[in-house]
């Protein structure tokens, strides 16, 4: 019994030393905050080719009457990774004061499909683009 419990509490300082690493977590002084766990900034672009070129193009190029540029874009540059987030979630109707394309998103490109960690991937990608 006693073995036992010295090994429990071994891995358990195992595991509190991985989580440590030094880093608060916070921001990286560009406004936003390191990328989560399992975020891929690689699978991001598989995803944004599968669902936002379309509309957005390759390498976030933009579509005339469409889908706005995306890379190089004050836009993307001055939200969080949050809102970003969430605009991608729930999409922008073209009755929202913020639609400047006069085109609707849909929400998540259209593709209901993805995940919470599928946007912060895509989102991790447009991050690249500029």
């Amino acid at each position: 019994m006693r073995k036992r419990l010295i090994i429990l509490i071994g891995v358990l300082a195992l595991a509190a030393a991985a989580c440590g690493g030094g880093d608060d977590g916070g921001d990286d002084g560009g406004g936003n905050a390191p990328p989560a766990v399992g975020v891929s900034a690689a699978e991001g672009r598989s995803l944004y080719d599968a669902t936002c070129v379309a509309c957005h193009a390759e390498g976030g190029a933009g579509i005339e009457g469409l889908g706005k540029p995306l890379a190089n874009s004050e836009f993307i540059q001055g939200v969080s990774d949050s809102e970003l987030a969430t605009l991608i979630k729930v999409g922008r109707d073209t009755s929202d004061p913020a639609n400047t394309s006069g085109v609707a998103m849909p929400a998540k490109g259209g593709n209901p499909a993805l995940s919470e960690a599928d946007i912060d991937s895509i989102v991790a990608y447009l991050r690249t683009l500029n």
